[in-house]
């Protein structure tokens, strides 16, 4: 009887050389056409301008000078732009938390009348919007026209984040919600004192998502900010890079920048790289919150 003799057939094995190479590979290239983009914005804003404006692809600096970054951050532009950013990234983070860690409870209690109800309302804003005029005129009758709350309040919950946060509390075992019920906790000491410090994960996951956002910020920028002394940084980078305009960083006072070695092209990569550069650093010590709050989040609908 040969029915449970085991396959000797390659495919059915379990390691096949060949499909991981090609696995290998295809990964490998990705990893090149994702990489060499970002080593060339790099290399350009530390080469001399003369050597950049002449190469192709620049997979290292031509020309070593610091001159690029020197002139994007010696005038005030980009330091206010930073300011604006951190501002609406801390505050808008602390607040999206704080709104979602709320919500995501109360959704994720069993005896909550009209749960299902509750929660179908919340999904459905994931589907659809207002738009963006209605947007535009909510925004102007609040009176937040020209306000760096005009790119924190609107955002202030993600349906999405709280639909994850619910499905990671849903998993804590009742009992330990229970027994802190029964030892006369209310309903927030028992979100502040137990569910939370249970909940690091999922608090850093969606932390990470409300951050990246908040960083990240252009459309609320453009629409609703006009004064550029209140532009996020996203939206100077887009003036920067995109409509070529260089007169926020002071590139029609040449006096005030003497003889440094710059020109168009070098000085946008380097504002490419001073915007990026930041939250680059700082993603790899909450990668390993990221992929497990994720997990742990989509184990329980």
């Amino acid at each position: 009887m040969r029915l449970f003799q085991r396959s000797t057939h390659p495919a059915l094995r379990g390691h096949n050389p060949i499909a991981d190479a090609l696995i290998y590979l295809v990964l490998t290239l990705l990893t090149i056409v994702s990489v060499a983009p970002i080593i060339h914005v790099f290399s350009v804003s530390l080469s001399n301008p003369n050597e950049a404006a002449q190469m192709g692809l620049m997979l290292w600096p031509k020309g070593f000078t610091p001159d690029s970054y020197l002139f994007v951050f010696k005038g005030p532009a980009v330091l206010r732009a930073y300011g604006v950013t951190a501002f609406i990234t801390v505050v808008g983070t602390a607040l999206n938390l704080l709104l979602t860690t709320t919500s995501a409870y109360v959704l994720s209690r069993s005896d909550l009348p009209g749960r299902g109800a509750l929660t179908v309302f919340v999904v459905i804003t994931m589907l659809f919007s207002a738009g963006i005029i209605p947007g535009y005129m909510l925004i102007r009758n609040l009176g937040l026209l020209d306000s760096v709350w005009a790119m924190i309040l609107p955002g202030a919950v993600s349906a999405f984040n709280v639909i994850l946060m619910r499905n990671f509390f849903q998993e804590l075992p009742d009992s330990i919600i229970e027994s802190a019920r029964i030892d006369g906790a209310s309903e927030m000491r028992i979100l502040a004192q137990v569910v939370l410090p249970l909940s690091g994960p999922a608090i850093a996951t969606v932390g990470l998502f409300y951050a990246v956002a908040h960083w990240n910020e252009l459309f609320r920028g453009i629409f609703y900010i006009t004064d550029p002394t209140k532009w996020p940084l996203q939206v100077l980078l887009r003036q920067v890079v995109v409509m070529a305009d260089l007169t926020e960083l002071g590139m029609s006072n040449r006096d005030m920048y003497g003889q440094l070695s710059v020109n168009q092209l070098t000085i946008r990569a380097a504002t490419v790289m001073a915007a990026a550069i930041p939250i680059a650093a700082l993603y790899p010590f909450l990668q390993r919150f990221f992929v497990k709050g994720i997990v742990l989040g989509a184990e329980k609908g």
